[in-house]
């Protein structure tokens, strides 16, 4: 997976989180960019559980790696369905594969006009291009 690699079937946020919606639930994640970024993770913190509501722009937990420490903000508002327990033991599956196993939590959105606003692949991409490498 190259580290720009961004999929089409998803909206992104400038955090460098993507969500995608899939039949009543937005699942979020992050980006291949950001993963380059961190490095090796090491750890996976999610704050948010079943049930709870987050809200779009506030993080919902955090990811370490041997470089940093970094926040993870919810794309979209809404009530958490599910969350990737897998993280827990294995936070590298985040590095390798972000766009499948590696998501983060399951959102039932309260406002389906977030995901919209939210970038497309085009819009990230060009979004990309204008960040430091």
């Amino acid at each position: 997976m190259g580290k720009n690699e961004v999929r089409a079937d998803r909206r992104y946020t400038k955090d460098h989180e993507w969500a995608k919606r899939e039949g009543v639930e937005v699942l979020v994640g992050v980006s291949a960019y950001a993963v380059d970024q961190l490095g090796d993770i090491t750890l996976v913190n999610l704050d948010a559980r079943p049930g709870e509501s987050i809200e779009a722009g506030k993080p919902f937990g955090t990811v370490e790696s041997v470089k940093t420490l970094a926040d993870l903000f919810a794309p979209v508002s809404g009530r958490v369905l599910r969350v990737n327990s897998v993280l827990e033991n294995a936070p590298e599956t985040l590095n390798d594969d972000c766009y499948g196993a590696g998501w983060l939590v399951a959102i039932e959105p309260a406002k389906p006009e977030e995901y919209d606003a939210l970038m497309d692949a085009e819009a990230y991409t060009a979004f990309l291009a204008t960040t430091d490498h």
